[in-house]
């Protein structure tokens, strides 16, 4: 199973985490549970699935995930496009879901209903779980969190994960695999919240591996997923360190990218003579827009060598080119500070 988009992993995680209630009360495990069904079929042996539920007057709930077909039992992809009947099931460790419809080459739509494994209730219980509510119990079937997969998180040292916090490490493949690629790379003990955003991230082995290549080898998992979010890659890594920037803190690398303190624009900065930039220069002279373009008119005006400070306090104070142009041609001889001071007192 896999979620089609972000959208609606995030859908799915606020429904799980505030499931449909009855009389404002969670809804037994046992209560029959039903709703609505629709598959379209993709390529290569997969279907998207939206299950629909309803409660009157207590919301709706709407869920869609692919699958692959062979997860289901009972179900093929029919040959023609005329839609006829069909009954299958995605049968998993906590529950049955059991749907009946129409289905046709392209897709389909029908019923389905649920039934908890009351085997699987029990079984929680034992390993110290309290008893989930029918909402969970459909969620934990739905996504198959299934007791060897808690078994393995156990063994793993993840012993009581909530079933929220299972749900998640479930929808968003964070579970005993990713931890176990972690472990060598010397990531253990990782909190759910963080394995959950790693992989929420694609801060994933194959990316540590490569920063660790780079000498980036103590990074914590905060770090990783914001290198990530603003595409602090080892790509982005190795163009700066062609340039002369190494082990930069990944602090200074994010808040690079955050800014647009790209490797062209220190490129372009260094053509004009400025090389050696300090990471917060670079991101001031972002920040306050103090561009290539800007830096050549002034030079093209005789203002070469001027300092990374003294070009954003320039821009700070709204020394265009222009305004340069005209102070040259009244005062002739009018050095930066000047520039500065007459435009600080309106000087036009």
């Amino acid at each position: 199973m896999k979620t089609k988009t972000n959208f609606r992993l995030a859908l799915a995680l606020v429904l799980l985490a505030a499931p449909l209630t009855v009389a404002g009360l969670p809804r037994a495990s046992g209560e029959p549970m039903s709703g609505r069904w629709i598959v379209d079929f993709d390529k290569d042996g997969w279907l998207e699935l939206t299950l629909k539920r309803r409660s009157d007057g207590h919301g709706n709930w709407t869920s869609s995930n692919d699958y692959k077909v062979s997860d289901f039992q009972g179900l093929s992809r029919p040959a023609g496009t005329a839609e006829a009947p069909v009954h299958f099931q995605l049968v998993r460790d906590a529950g049955t879901i059991a749907f009946d419809g129409t289905l046709g080459a392209s897709g389909g739509s029908g019923s389905f209903s649920f039934a908890g494994n009351s085997e699987y209730v029990a079984a929680l219980g034992r390993m110290g779980y309290r008893t989930p509510d029918s909402d969970e119990l459909f969620s934990l079937a739905l996504h198959d969190v299934s007791r060897q997969y808690i078994q393995e998180l156990d063994a793993l040292g993840y012993k009581k994960v909530p079933l929220d916090d299972l749900l998640s490490m479930r929808i968003h493949d964070a579970g005993p695999e990713f931890i176990r690629e972690l472990k060598p790379l010397g990531y253990t003990n990782v909190a759910v919240d963080d394995l959950v955003s790693m992989k929420i991230h694609g801060a994933d082995a194959e990316f540590i591996r490569d920063l660790k290549g780079l000498g980036y080898t103590n990074l914590t998992a905060d770090d990783l997923v914001s290198m990530r979010i603003h595409e602090a890659t080892p790509e982005f890594v190795r163009a700066l360190k062609s340039l002369g920037y190494t082990s930069l803190p990944a602090d200074d690398l994010v808040s690079m990218r955050i800014h647009g303190a790209t490797p062209e624009f220190v490129k372009e900065l260094q053509s004009l003579g400025y090389g050696g930039v300090s990471v917060d220069d670079l991101v001031s002279m972002r920040i306050h827009s103090v561009t290539p373009d800007y830096i050549r008119e002034l030079q093209s005006l005789g203002y070469r060598g001027v300092s990374p400070d003294d070009l954003v306090s320039m821009k700070i104070h709204g020394v265009s080119i222009d305004y340069v142009k005209k102070m040259k041609a009244a005062y002739k001889n009018v050095s930066v500070d000047d520039l500065v001071d007459m435009k600080i007192h309106g000087r036009s």
